[in-house]
């Protein structure tokens, strides 16, 4: 391809709103372009690497025996309300009606079709298990849509769903999905982790997070530096912490006890006034639950140097979201705030303890009166407890499985893969005859890939100051020779020789043939788009050299012109 015929308007300038670097370099570099919040367009060089990720993730999902389906990108609402969950995905979920008055949704998702599309044409367990797929695109009415491609409304997705007669089976899939996400991440040329999950508004038992590791990421996993373990913040467990008790049981008689503490509504100042480390005090977390069709205050209660992960909260009470709770909507319920502990509590109030402090003894907590609490409890006496793993662990944490202590680090999250069971299968009434005949509901699993996000990943993984580093398996060519000079015919024949050459082995390569375009524009242009090598044909040229620039490093090599595309070969292998 030659520059001079490719649409590619690069800028310096920089979009006021763009603050990470993929957003900042996909722009200037011409690869995309804003029509709407959160809506945008691939012009010609976006569209070629968006091509090649897509043409990477289909060849491994085709591996794997995956089937290629599309479903429509509009779906009519009657699916969603078939399976329950019309109203679970919020308002991300854009519905309208037709000219006919017809409900319908852009499709965020697609469990509902493949469901549809599945029940009554697979009715025994001998045509199991089948695994359909989709590359296509998605729409999430995100309420903040930031980042450019990494938080878009508008996106291009690939959605598999795959159908079985055992859990077995379902797991023997998992696993399969799980090693061709990796092919697919390790073929783009990314560092990534495979990371325990939350399965969130598509629900499931067991799932997987791929993580691309950036600085920018938005989301925090906890890795361990010895051994494999690695999960979002979200869904992230450790060893159970050793707390020092700050009496011995053995030598003092612990009874619980109301003490006066006037005006201290804070773990710190409770644990200060009684001269108790905040791990022997009890915090609660007091928040409002929506449902679909009511909601109601719920307390958490969690040890005093812990804090609350608000994920494994909303799980433990089962509700569409938790927000904060005003001072009068606590005080309506009979709560008092700064004051609350799991004894005495209003008969009314749903509560959750934290599974760490199940069976606890000599805590202090709050009395359920203003000005006063509790010390010397003991969590046993204490009768239909809900305990759930509700902390959010911080680094320095025990890892579970070997306990090395814990650490932070950031992510994309660019692929999800989830154990989904029956849930939609048993609700759309979707079943096969099993080997004694019997109806079954499918048991199911889902796996999806952000495509059109991966295009930015890799450039928030690979970029500099100067502007985006493709990996070789995603640039949109590989080589950019730059002639110098297009308008000395020797200079741009040199230049051409190359390109056909390159081209001649496979090798996809642009040529930049601007004649009205100086050496520093086409430069600035090569290092900003981010080509992962230029070959400049120059001055040098009455030598018989060229000089080859590798994007990544910037170091420059001078090549005979006769070697040049045996070298490049040779790099590119």
């Amino acid at each position: 391809m030659k520059f001079s015929k490719l649409f590619i308007p690069t800028t310096k300038e920089t979009p006021n709103d763009a603050t990470l670097p993929s957003h900042q370099y996909l722009v200037r570099g011409g690869f995309i372009s804003q029509t709407g919040s959160g809506i945008y367009d691939f012009m010609p060089l976006g569209k070629i690497v968006l091509d090649k990720i897509r043409a990477i993730v289909k060849e491994e999902m085709d591996k794997a025996g995956a089937n290629e389906v599309q479903f429509g990108f509009v779906t009519p609402l009657s699916l969603w309300e078939e399976s329950g969950r019309a109203n679970a995905m919020g308002p991300e979920m854009l519905k309208f009606k037709d000219r006919k008055h017809g409900d319908y949704v852009l499709s965020p998702t697609n469990e509902e079709a493949v469901v549809n599309m599945v029940k009554n044409r697979i009715t025994s367990y001998k045509d199991l298990p089948v695994n359909l797929y989709q590359i296509n695109t998605k729409f999430r009415d995100e309420a903040r849509p930031r980042f450019g491609l990494m938080r878009g409304r508008e996106f291009l997705m690939k959605d598999a769903y795959s159908f079985h007669s055992s859990e077995e089976d379902l797991i023997r899939e998992f696993n399969l999905m799980e090693q061709t996400y990796k092919n697919v991440y390790t073929r783009l040329g990314l560092d990534f982790r495979v990371v325990a999950a939350d399965s969130g508004a598509i629900g499931g038992s067991g799932s997987k997070e791929f993580m691309v590791l950036a600085n920018s990421g938005e989301d925090t996993i906890v890795v361990c530096p010895e051994c494999d373990y690695a999960a979002n913040i979200e869904a992230a467990v450790r060893a159970k912490k050793d707390v020092k008790k700050w009496f011995d049981l053995t030598a003092v008689d612990i009874t619980m006890e109301k003490v006066l503490t006037e005006d201290m509504k804070t773990i710190e100042e409770v644990s200060n006034f009684l001269s108790v480390p905040k791990a022997q005090t009890i915090k609660a977390v007091i928040k409002k639950a929506i449902y679909e069709d009511t909601q109601e205050i719920v307390v958490f209660f969690v040890r005093g140097d812990d804090e609350l992960e608000e994920t494994k909260a909303t799980n433990a009470v089962d509700c569409l979201e938790l927000i904060d709770a005003t001072e009068d909507e606590i005080s309506e319920v009979g709560l008092v705030a700064g004051f609350c502990g799991p004894f005495e509590l209003p008969d009314d109030i749903t509560f959750v303890i934290d599974s760490e402090l199940k069976d606890e003894i000599g805590l202090v907590c709050g009395a359920n009166e203003e000005n006063y609490h509790f010390t010397g409890t003991d969590l046993t006496s204490l009768k239909n407890v809900k305990y759930f793993d509700l902390i959010a662990v911080q680094e320095g944490d025990k890892c579970s499985c070997c306990g090395v202590p814990l650490e932070y680090t950031k992510g994309i999250e660019a692929g999800h893969i989830f154990q989904l069971g029956t849930k939609y299968s048993s609700a759309m009434d979707a079943k096969f005859l099993d080997e004694n005949g019997k109806a079954q509901p499918f048991i199911m699993g889902c796996y999806g890939i952000g495509v059109s996000r991966l295009v930015a990943a890799v450039i928030e993984q690979n970029h500099d100051e100067k502007g985006a580093i493709w990996t070789k398996e995603t640039a949109p060519f590989v080589v950019d020779i730059i002639v110098s000079n297009a308008k000395k015919d020797d200079e741009l024949e040199a230049g051409m020789k190359i390109y056909d050459d390159l081209k001649a082995l496979g090798i996809d390569t642009i040529i930049d043939d601007r004649i009205n375009a100086r050496f520093g524009f086409k430069m600035g242009d090569f290092e900003l788009i981010g080509f992962p090598y230029a070959v400049v044909v120059g001055k040098k040229l009455s030598e018989g050299l060229v000089e080859i620039v590798d994007r990544k490093t910037l170091e420059k090599q001078e090549v005979d012109i006769k070697r040049v595309t045996q070298v490049l070969f040779d790099k590119l292998k």
